[in-house]
């Protein structure tokens, strides 16, 4: 994680009191704690449920300096959704010294948090694997003219 990250506070996790292992806790919790066919099975499915609409509120975020969205660019290597809403979600960018790693967490962050049913969010910002255009969706190429 770079430094401008860093200071903001991205990667630790507790900017609202909550960190990624209680998130990802939460989810194994949820999972192990009753059987199939209760609430907890229900609870799962609704967070799953969010998926959809969490990739569709990433796909309204843009890198300032590529015309594509991240999640297309393929800068979202993972997303972790509890039954209660939370999520969680590791990203990275172009490069470790974008000149937007300062912003681009927040701005996943702020648009994760619009999605209806969504509690706490945590953006952690990864570098392994780095990014490579392999990452990036076909539609992607297509725009930025490398199909």
């Amino acid at each position: 994680m770079n430094r401008l990250a860093r200071f903001a506070g991205f990667g630790a996790g507790h900017e609202e009191g909550v960190d990624r292992d209680d998130i990802d806790a939460e989810a194994a919790a949820s999972d192990a704690a009753a059987p199939p066919g209760t609430g907890s099975d229900v609870d799962a499915a609704g967070g799953e449920a969010l998926r959809e609409p969490i990739i569709a509120a990433l796909r309204q975020v843009h890198d300032p300096e590529i015309p594509v969205n991240i999640y297309d660019l393929g800068l979202i290597y993972r997303i972790d959704i509890t039954g209660r809403g939370n999520v969680a979600i590791d990203m990275t960018l172009t490069a470790p010294a974008c000149p937007v790693a300062g912003m681009m967490p927040v701005m996943v962050k702020d648009a994760v948090k619009r999605v209806e049913g969504v509690g706490e969010v945590i953006v952690e910002l990864v570098w392994d694997p780095p990014w490579s255009p392999e990452t990036m969706s076909d539609e992607a190429k297509l725009q930025l003219g490398m199909l």
